[in-house]
Parts: C-alpha cells; sequence; structure tokens
C-alpha cells in the first residue's frame, strides 16, 4: 500500500471580502463568473463578503465557497497536507 499526500487550501472562507478573494486568487475570478457574479469589479465588492454576495444572488454559500477552494487547490496553492 503506497501513501499519497496533497495539499489542500481551504484559505478562502464565506467571511472574506470579495475583492480580497480574487486579489489573493485571480484564478477564482472564473468561478464568481460562472456562478453568474459579474459584478466583481464593482465597488461594493470591497466591502461585501463572498456569503453577502452570494446571498443577494441568490447563490448556495457552501457550494460557492468550495468552488472557489477548489480552483486555488488545482492551482496548487497551499499549506496543509491531506492523506488520500
Amino acid at each position: 500500500m503506497s501513501l499519497r499526500l496533497i495539499w489542500v487550501v481551504e484559505m478562502i472562507t464565506k467571511d472574506m471580502k470579495i475583492t480580497d478573494v480574487v486579489v489573493n486568487y485571480p484564478e477564482t475570478l472564473v468561478v464568481f463568473m460562472q456562478y453568474g457574479m459579474g459584478c466583481i469589479g464593482c465597488q461594493i465588492a470591497a466591502f461585501e463578503t463572498v456569503e453577502e454576495g452570494a446571498l443577494v444572488h441568490g447563490l448556495d454559500v457552501d457550494a460557492l465557497v468550495a468552488d472557489l477552494n477548489a480552483v486555488v487547490n488545482a492551482k496548487g496553492g497551499s499549506n496543509t497536507p491531506e492523506e488520500v
């Protein structure tokens, strides 16, 4: 049996400001767009959390956060190992 470790990012949370997420993880822009949140460049994004934005758009907050983290994980940015 072989043991393989992968690195997992859980850095994006629902209480983070949308602008902070996009600035720190530009690869998340595509996820926001897929969820219909094209207003990420608007001024309110600097003050609105991921959760607030998702709720305004009638989205599943947990699914959005999971997808945001998944795209960051796919890019390889992490500091927490997970056994698979």
